[in-house]
C-alpha cells in the first residue's frame, strides 16, 4: 500500500510505516517544536512525523487560542521543506475538545499496519491517567516523552525519552509580540511573516480607568 496525499493531509499510510503523532496547540509553532520533532524522527527511526493541531485541548479549556486554520497554515509554512514532516487537520475538523484516542483510532482504521508513537511533553506524564480511555490508548500506541534538562518522566520502563534543553515557549512568543518585541530566531521566518499578515497576538486593551 502506498501513501497518498490529499492536499497536505496525509492519508493511507504505508503498511508497517513507523509514524509519530505530535499533538498540541502550536499557537504559534516555534523552533523548539521543530527541533524536538527532528530529534524524534532521528532517535525513534520514524518514517513520518505528523503535527496534529488540536481544536481545543481538554486539559486547557480556559485558554483561548488562535483559529485552527491559521495555526495549521503556520505549521505547514514551517515544515514545507521537511520531507518526513506533515500536518493533519482531522482534530480541527472534529468538534472540540480533541481526544488522542479518537485520533489514533482514525489513523489505525485508515492504516491498520502502521506503528504509532504518540509524543508527549514530560509535563503531561502525570496527567495521563486523566486522558480519555487511557488504557485503550496504551494498547494502541507507544508513548515517547519530550523532556528538558534533568526531568525524569515517570512513565513505563523502556519508554523512549527525547531530551533537549530548549527555553522557548509559545507563551513567551505571544507575550513578546504583544509587547512589540522581536521574535526572530524563535520562530521560522515564514511563521513570523504569517503572524504579521494575520495581525496575531496583539497587546490586550488596557482596562478602563476609574
Amino acid at each position: 500500500m502506498r501513501s497518498v496525499r490529499r492536499g497536505r493531509r496525509f492519508c493511507c499510510i504505508v503498511k508497517h510505516m513507523r509514524i509519530g503523532l505530535y499533538g498540541g496547540s502550536f499557537d504559534p509553532i516555534h523552533l523548539g517544536h521543530l527541533l524536538l520533532a527532528r530529534d524524534a524522527v532521528e532517535q525513534l527511526g520514524l518514517d513520518r512525523l505528523i503535527f496534529l493541531p488540536a481544536n481545543h485541548s481538554p486539559h486547557k479549556p480556559e485558554i483561548r487560542i488562535t483559529s485552527g486554520p491559521i495555526r495549521l497554515e503556520m505549521i505547514r509554512a514551517a515544515i514545507a521543506d521537511e520531507p518526513r514532516f506533515d500536518a493533519d487537520d482531522r482534530e480541527l475538523r472534529r468538534a472540540p475538545p480533541s481526544y488522542a484516542i479518537d485520533t489514533v483510532r482514525e489513523f489505525l482504521a485508515e492504516s491498520p499496519g502502521a506503528e504509532v508513537t504518540y509524543l508527549i511533553g514530560a509535563d503531561n506524564v502525570d496527567l495521563l491517567h486523566t486522558w480519555r480511555e487511557i488504557d485503550a490508548l496504551r494498547e494502541l500506541v507507544r508513548f515517547a516523552v519530550f523532556a528538558r534538562g534533568d526531568q525524569v518522566p515517570t512513565l513505563d520502563p523502556g519508554t523512549p525519552v527525547i531530551r533537549r534543553q530548549i527555553e522557548i515557549s509559545s507563551t513567551e512568543i505571544r507575550n513578546r509580540i504583544a509587547n512589540g518585541e522581536r521574535v526572530r530566531y524563535l520562530v521560522p521566518d515564514e511563521v513570523a511573516a504569517l503572524i504579521r499578515h494575520h495581525h496575531l497576538y496583539p497587546k490586550p486593551p488596557s482596562p478602563p480607568s476609574r
